[in-house]
């Protein structure tokens, strides 16, 4: 498709909804989901660093940086950058004079809106805000039926279906499963597809190389219209830094692609403590802080202002077996800490998740679940991928811990929007109203208030033990299952423009015409 018929088809289809008649009838028709808007905060940060430790390490990370330096291999653009903006480049290993890469920093956007091609569904990333996003990069699936086996294209529609289902997710994230069943070169495609048609949330492109970023950045604008992408972030897309201190080339190539674009790039340190980073929290987030700042000032030598967040993945390490572990109170205060460093230098920050390294869907699931993502409610992220569906410690995705954890995510909106002490929060009425001795089951504050008084789970059983009993005994495993089912069997695909629809499919075959298969 020529530039001139992305625009065309991009006015034909409006600023960002679903144009066309067909697709206008077929939205009236379509069952209204309920999809809560992205967190506000109204409660404050946790932070863990005393001002005397953040200036501590944010001096070991400029002596990171300007002392042992950062490798950015097989990318000679990337060191001719550095050299013009007044890094000392030796061979590949690049050392950045001390307060060079934060003054770089300032220009990255405090805070940015990513647009979803339905605008009611479009979020906001910084500040105060909070935006979930599912589970991201996992080769396997496992459900109740199937057991753990390989993911397919098919599994990787199933849960973009989910995730566009579900109330308290507000993106329909990236990777949500690795499809092995279709080409290496040629997956991204139909998964950027399927973000594209069954869902109208916010979506992730592709960052596996360069030119499948170029794709990703091509099919949004025959989604949204190539003059509407030039001028507003419609991606957010995760680049992993290749801890510890090196940039390979592919990431750094997609960092390229999206900020010339001015598409948002998450640049995320990948750390397993012990083994890519030190054992210890301070020297950790001395780590993170040094490759975050190179990461970010690179972004902004490639274009001043492109979006970007300040990322920190980390997990701890079994000594005994080598495994990452989560869910641990070393990654909690890293997280903390890292939330502290990243709003000092007025970044969004990205951390968190529903991690855990559990194999199935069961107690330990759940602990390391809830550790993570309250840490991360109380530490300040702005953008949380992996919110829900992760098992194994991320090699697994999982139909049924997709729908427990995003049930989980409501309880995460009802704490950050704090305490009601408006006339109404305050109930003096109702307290008036019943006096000593009474009860509130009946009174009016109470039948004005009962229906969104409580948070309520889509999952879990309140029943009594009786009732529960007839109807089966059902565990939460099978809660779940049932409750994909049920969410499948409701699924409306949202309405997407024809001509915008066959525009997208006309792009994937020639791209995919293009180019022999390659598995690997």
């Amino acid at each position: 498709m020529t530039g001139a018929e992305q625009d065309e088809a991009g006015a034909r289809r409006g600023r960002r909804g679903a144009g066309g008649g067909a697709a206008r009838r077929a939205e009236r028709t379509a069952p209204r989901l309920e999809v809560a808007r992205y967190i506000e905060r109204n409660i404050p940060n946790f932070e863990i660093l005393t001002p005397e430790a953040i200036e501590i390490i944010e001096a070991n990370a400029e002596t990171v940086l300007e002392e042992i330096g950062v490798n950015f291999v097989e990318n000679p653009e990337a060191l001719r950058r550095w050299r013009e903006a007044g890094a000392d480049v030796r061979g590949e290993r690049v050392h950045i004079p001390r307060g060079l890469a934060r003054e770089l920093c300032k220009t990255a956007p405090q805070r940015y809106t990513q647009h979803a091609r339905n605008p009611e569904r479009s979020v906001e990333i910084g500040g105060r805000t909070l935006v979930l996003a599912p589970v991201y990069g996992p080769p396997f699936i496992r459900d109740r039926d199937g057991g753990r086996r390989y993911a397919t294209i098919e599994d990787f529609r199933t849960f973009v279906k989910l995730g566009y289902m579900s109330k308290w997710l507000h993106h329909s994230g990236g990777t949500v499963c690795e499809p092995t069943d279709v080409p290496v070169n040629k997956r991204h495609l139909d998964m950027l597809y399927a973000h594209m048609s069954l869902s109208d949330k916010p979506y992730m492109g592709s960052v596996t190389a360069p030119e499948r970023a170029r794709d990703s950045v091509e099919m949004s604008e025959i989604l949204f219209g190539r003059d509407f992408v030039a001028q507003n972030t419609v991606m957010t897309s995760l680049v992993n830094i290749n801890s510890p201190l090196t940039f390979d080339g592919i990431m750094m190539g997609a960092l390229e692609v999206y900020a010339a674009a001015n598409q948002a790039a998450i640049v995320s340190p990948f750390i397993v403590g012990g083994a890519m980073a030190p054992v210890s929290v301070a020297g950790t987030l001395t780590q993170v802080l040094a490759e975050v700042l190179a990461g970010v000032a690179y972004s902004q030598l490639v274009r001043k202002g492109a979006p970007v967040i300040f990322g920190a993945f980390v997990t701890s390490i079994d000594m005994n077996s080598g495994a990452p572990t989560f869910g641990t109170p070393e990654a909690s205060k890293i997280l903390w800490g890292a939330g502290q460093l990243a709003r000092r230098m007025n970044l969004p920050f990205r951390s968190g998740g529903g991690l855990c390294g559990s194999k199935l869907p069961d107690a330990q699931a759940a602990y390391e679940s809830a550790n993570t993502l309250n840490a991360a409610l109380l530490g300040g992220v702005n953008f949380m991928l992996h919110a829900c569906g992760w098992l194994e410690g991320g090699l697994v995705a999982s139909p049924e811990k997709f729908v427990m954890d995003a049930d989980q995510l409501g309880v995460l909106h009802s704490i950050a929007a704090g305490i009601d002490i408006s006339e109404n929060g305050q109930a003096m009425d109702a307290i008036r109203e019943v006096g000593p001795g009474g009860h509130y089951l009946g009174c009016a504050h109470t039948q004005a208030n009962f229906k969104e008084a409580f948070w309520r789970t889509q999952v879990l059983d309140y029943k009594p033990f009786e009732q529960w009993s007839d109807e089966g005994g059902a565990d939460t495993f099978e809660l779940a299952a049932r409750r994909v089912r049920r969410m499948l069997d409701e699924y409306v695909q949202p309405a997407l423009d024809p001509a915008v629809d066959e525009a997208l499919k006309d792009y994937i075959a020639r791209r995919k015409a293009a180019e022999p298969d390659a598995f690997v």
